[in-house]
């Protein structure tokens, strides 16, 4: 990946691809999951631990080959589990419905192995799945099958599911002795069938198995998963008027006749309520809005946002961390941080708060039913009380009393015949 970042830490809409994994084993049912990691990989194991608390670690000081990490779990699969789950952090697409149907093609004891396979558009470089009689007999890799084997295009994704109570035999009886000199998963395959064990075949769709090693191939996961993300929300009831333009999380939620103008960009954490309207160009993070409310167009709603009914967020408006009561107005060129605004307020052009002095953040609070004129910089700490009235172009320092007008700026001046003296000067 050409970063600093592990790999398995970077994100597909707002997620590390390491997360969406084990949130997919967790929606499957997995009880217990250990993830392998190299040594240092501090950051990995706290990413894990944010989707499944107790998560183990097993760290492979060396690697050599995929049953090897695999085995680094020992401990783990010595406990003997019903079955178990071999998958990749850096193949983030793959359903939760995927992992099920694995599982489910070992209950009973009829397989001891579940390998995942798909069929390939281009299976040039993939191992092949050779069947016989609709069960899996070998995992041919490309550089050794024949060309009869080469045609075929269902091939192997790496993924396994084995039997609990094969699976440390199975792995143990692996052997290394390949070019390579490693310990290839894909041979347990061989073991199990020498043995007289049934492996058979759970097949996925190609776009499932999209293994991530660059950052192409992330952009390539992103735009699935979106396609993905995009049906769902369409599916459940909300209008994406140009979809592809618009980019989700992986947990906005937009509720029923929510309408998703172009060029709108969900960052996580982000609940729209019925019947709301996104205008285009707008940016939501981390908030959440009400029934029946206006954002944008060119708006950013920043964490801590929450927009009752009938909010009006116009264009380049910001709000971070504020309460916005139901029917209150926000329209034009405005900052709102820190603060909550009362129930049918409005809030004139190019206000804002002034919300931090260099070294703390402190709070407005702005009641119901009043009015803040075009050009107000409210310097909070203050209050301004219901139904008060803030006159344009004032810098509030003190808090408004209920119903009460509040004027803090400098009277105005005129000289007459100034213009065309200043003109007349400069034309010399």
């Amino acid at each position: 990946m050409r970063s600093a970042r592990p790999k398995v830490l970077h994100e597909l809409a707002g997620r590390s691809m390491l997360a969406h994994v084990l949130s997919s084993l967790v929606e499957a049912g997995a009880a217990r999951t250990v993830v392998v990691a190299g040594p240092n990989h501090d950051a990995v194991m706290a990413e894990a631990k944010t989707i499944v608390h107790d998560a183990g670690i097993a760290i492979q000081k060396e690697r050599h080959g995929t049953a090897h990490a695999v085995l680094a779990a020992r401990e783990a699969i010595a406990r003997g589990y019903d079955d178990l789950l071999v998958v990749f952090a850096d193949t983030p697409l793959v359903r939760p419905e995927t992992f099920a149907a694995m599982r489910k093609a070992l209950a009973g004891g009829q397989n001891a192995i579940a390998a995942l396979g798909f069929e390939a558009s281009e299976p040039t470089g993939y191992g092949r799945f050779i069947l016989a009689d609709g069960a899996l007999k070998a995992i041919r890799e490309d550089r050794d099958a024949s060309a009869a084997e080469r045609e075929i295009k269902l091939c192997n994704a790496g993924l396994m599911a084995l039997d609990g109570r094969h699976a440390l035999a199975l792995l143990d009886a692996i052997g290394n002795a390949n070019s390579q000199k490693e310990y290839y998963l894909t041979d347990a395959v061989a073991v199990a069938r020498s043995r007289g064990l049934a492996v058979s075949a759970a097949i996925a769709a190609e776009d499932e198995v999209l293994g991530v090693n660059d950052r192409a191939q992330l952009a390539a996961a992103e735009s699935i998963l979106q396609a993905r993300l995009r049906a769902t929300a369409m599916r459940e009831g909300a209008t994406l008027i140009d979809p592809s333009s618009v980019t989700l999380a992986f947990d906005t939620r937009l509720g029923l006749d929510v309408v998703v103008e172009p060029h709108v960009v969900f960052g996580p954490g982000v609940s729209v309520g019925n019947g709301s309207r996104i205008r285009s160009f707008s940016y939501l993070e981390g908030a959440t809005i009400g029934q029946n409310v206006s954002v944008g167009p060119f708006a950013r709603l920043r964490p801590g946002t929450r927009l009752a009914q009938d909010v009006h967020i116009g264009n380049f408006v910001e709000v971070k961390a504020s309460d916005v009561g139901a029917g209150a107005k926000i329209n034009h060129l405005s900052y709102i941080g820190d603060a909550s605004i009362g129930a049918r307020t409005n809030v004139g052009a190019g206000t804002i708060t002034c919300n931090y002095d260099g070294f703390s953040k402190y709070r407005t609070e702005v009641g119901a039913h009043a009015f803040i004129g075009s050009n107000s910089a409210l310097v909070a700490p203050v209050k301004i009380g219901d139904g008060a009235y803030v006159g344009s172009g004032s810098v509030i320092t003190q808090d408004v009393a209920q119903d009460a007008l509040a004027l803090a700026r400098a009277g105005q001046m005129e000289k007459p015949g100034w213009a065309r003296a200043f003109r007349e000067r400069n034309r010399k």
